[in-house]
Formats: C-alpha cells, structure tokens, sequence
C-alpha cells in the first residue's frame, strides 16, 4: 500500500494561522515584528529567497527590511553594520543571506548576530538551548521537519531513527530536537559521507530523516517496511524521457524539476509516510522563519 503524505502545505498554513494571531496581539501592545535581512553582493539564489522571505513576511504583517551591501564590503564592515541591527530596538530579527563574498567568514559574521534576534537559531547561545532542550529559536529546516515528523501522530517513543546528514542547520539540530525529552525520545543514529555501510543503517529505522543533497541517494530497498521517511533534500536533476533523454525546453534547454534525496517512486511502496518534495518540508521553513521571528520580537519585550 502506499505511504500517506505528510503535506508541509497544509501544516504551514495552520502554524502561520496561529502566528498571526499571535502578531495582532503584538500589534495590540504596540509591537510590530520586524525582520532585517542583510545581503552582501549579488546572487540570483539569493534573490529567489529574498522574493520569498519578503513575500511571506508581508503576508504574514511582519516589517521586512532588506540591507544590500556591495561585494567589496569587508567582514569588519559587515560586523559593524551588524552590530548596528542588534542594538536597533525596531528589528526584531536579524538574518545573513548565503552565500558571502570570500573574504567574509560567515560562520563569524552568523555568530555575531544577538541572540534574542537569531532568527535562523545559529548563534552559539541558541545552539547551546537546543541541548538543554530549551530552545526559543532553532535553525527553520530541522524546525520545519520535526513539525512535520509531530503531524504523522506517531508516538516517537523508542523508534529507531536514522539520520543521513550532520550539517550545522538540519543534521545536528534536528538530532538534539529528537533527544528533546528524557523519557519520550527515540533512539537516533547519525550518518554522514563517512559512514562505511549507509544501507545497514537506513534499513533498520523506523523514522528515516535525509539531508544530504544528493538526488537518488536513498533508495527503496534501502528503507525498513513501514518506515516514516522525512526527505530533506531539494535537488535540480533534468527531466529524462522514456529512453533517457533529456526533454528540452522551448528554448532548446534542458527541463529540469526538483527531487528530493530519496527515489520518491520507490519509497513510497515501502514507507507508512513520506513528505514530498516540493511541498513537504520546505513550505516548513518558511514557516520556522516567521515563527522564530515572532519569538524573537516576544523575547525583546
């Protein structure tokens, strides 16, 4: 039988109804969320994102403000404009645009962003709540992926569940939110591009979370009968015909969609549920990212 969906659609839109609520009641005392995102340099990714941020956020009734720095900006000037965010009691989330210039560390410039205005829950104070499991903010994609792992309604209580990736902003947050409580956690395993046997791995969990960004890693014989897989991963592969070919646009360009990290056609006959890509996670970042920015503006009260 095939896995139900887990629609990061239809849960985004139920949080982001509650966020506004919540936004009213800020208005009421006066308070108007703000986020101020700050771009260093031009990047047409970037732009995709800033279009969507700002859109979501206008939608939402939360103050956007987007600071375009040159190229030639340096990381003193840059810490010194953000410096300049963080004592300005209107912003109530600050938020660096990747990639930056080379000469930019953006790990240092993410660290030095006030903690009660990390929207992204990458300063190290943030991080740190995470393992206490006491976290306001926490990094959107590992957010947004547990929210949607919470909506299949299964108990999570010793599952088995294995990770496929250790980044700083889904792989390893998303495990410590997983460890949250003392007595209800599953028990989860973590791999990465080290991890000698992926398959012997995947192939025991009940819950499967992919993070990686490698289309097609993770195929259907690689997932337990019955698993939960949670698919993280958003790829651009060329759409290919039925010999192999690809299919070309208008303009003779190759088509290409977006997939995630697991062979979706062949996961969903093994899986209980699985989250599409687009349309299941990533809908959830977004909705982190407004939610982090309401508790940020909550914190600044």
């Amino acid at each position: 039988m095939a896995a139900k969906l887990l629609d990061g659609e239809a849960l985004a839109g139920k949080i982001k109804e509650g966020l506004r609520k919540e936004i009213e009641e800020l208005k009421g005392k006066g308070i108007t969320p703000s986020l101020a995102a700050v771009q260093v340099g031009e990047n047409s990714a970037s732009r995709v994102y800033i279009r969507n941020q700002r859109r979501a956020t206008e939608e939402m009734g939360i103050d956007y403000q987007l600071h375009e720095l040159p190229d030639t900006t340096s990381e003193e000037e840059l810490l010194q404009f953000i410096e300049k965010l963080n004592k300005d009691p209107a912003v109530s989330g600050v938020i660096l645009q990747m990639p930056v210039p080379g000469q930019i560390n953006a790990r240092k410039v993410q660290m030095s962003i006030s903690p009660s205005k990390d929207v992204e829950g990458m300063n190290p104070v943030n991080m740190g709540m995470l393992v206490y499991g006491q976290a306001k903010v926490a990094p959107c994609t590992a957010r947004g992926a547990m929210e949607l792992l919470r909506s299949s309604e299964v108990e999570l209580k010793g599952k088995e569940v294995t990770v496929v990736g250790h980044s700083e902003i889904v792989g390893k947050p998303i495990t410590l939110m997983l460890l949250e409580s003392l007595m209800e956690s599953p028990t989860p395993t973590v791999c990465h591009i080290a991890t000698k046997d992926l398959a012997a791995h995947t192939k025991k969990a009940d819950i499967l979370i992919v993070a990686v960004g490698k289309a097609g890693l993770i195929k259907g014989d690689m997932i337990k009968e019955g698993a939960i897989v949670i698919d993280i991963g958003i790829n651009r592969v060329p759409v290919l015909d039925e010999k192999g070919n690809p299919v070309l646009n208008e303009k003779g360009k190759p088509k290409r969609k977006t997939v995630g990290d697991v062979v979706f056609e062949e996961a969903v006959q093994k899986a209980s549920y699985i989250s599409p890509v687009p349309g299941g996670v990533g809908p959830l970042t977004t909705a982190m990212l407004l939610k982090n920015t309401v508790e940020c503006a909550k914190a600044q009260i």
